[in-house]
């Protein structure tokens, strides 16, 4: 009998985060043959100074930007639990924008298209970056029990939080 594997999941933290941008930068360059920050699948935000976050796609248990696509250009890989985009078919409306949480589903900077983390196919790219550099801020982890609700958040909510946790509650005027 085989045992049916656990997709994955990307863990963040995002007091570990340095704010190099190389998981941007492995990231373009993975899906789109050259560096490009603005097209990748994972965005970093400082809105705090000092305060730099990963922001990607958390998988939300019941993934409501593929149910608000009315064109069904957005569905999940069977094999990782991402959310895919078929580019034929997404005409950029952005419904899925207005469903996310954490509004992470963002324009493609040429392309009619959505962009969000799709896992690399099960080997993310920002991980191994962010892993190779020592700051562990993303690491890959089996999506069982993981903290979605923390992450499918906006950047103004994370940054308020992360802000706070570094700097502690007067850090809230900041923000």
């Amino acid at each position: 009998m085989t045992s049916k594997k656990e997709p994955i999941w990307i863990a963040r933290e995002p007091t570990k985060c340095s704010g190099c941008r190389k998981c941007e930068i492995a990231c373009s360059l993975y899906h789109e043959n050259r560096i490009w920050p603005e097209a990748s699948r994972v965005r970093v935000f400082m809105l705090v100074p000092g305060a730099d976050f990963p922001h990607l796609c958390a998988q939300c248990e019941n993934y409501p930007c593929v149910e608000a696509c009315p064109f069904r250009a957005l569905s999940t890989s069977k094999k990782t639990g991402a959310v895919l985009v078929d580019a034929k078919k997404c005409t950029a409306c952005g419904k899925c924008i207005d469903a996310c949480p954490g509004k992470i589903p963002h324009l493609h900077p040429a392309k009619k298209q959505i962009v969000i983390c799709d896992l690399c196919n099960g080997n993310p790219q920002c991980v191994k970056v962010c892993e190779e550099g020592g700051w562990n801020a993303l690491t890959k982890v089996q999506r069982h029990g993981s903290a979605y609700k923390i992450h499918a958040r906006t950047p103004d909510e994370i940054s308020r939080d992360l802000a706070i946790k570094l700097y502690g509650e007067k850090a809230e005027e900041l923000t």
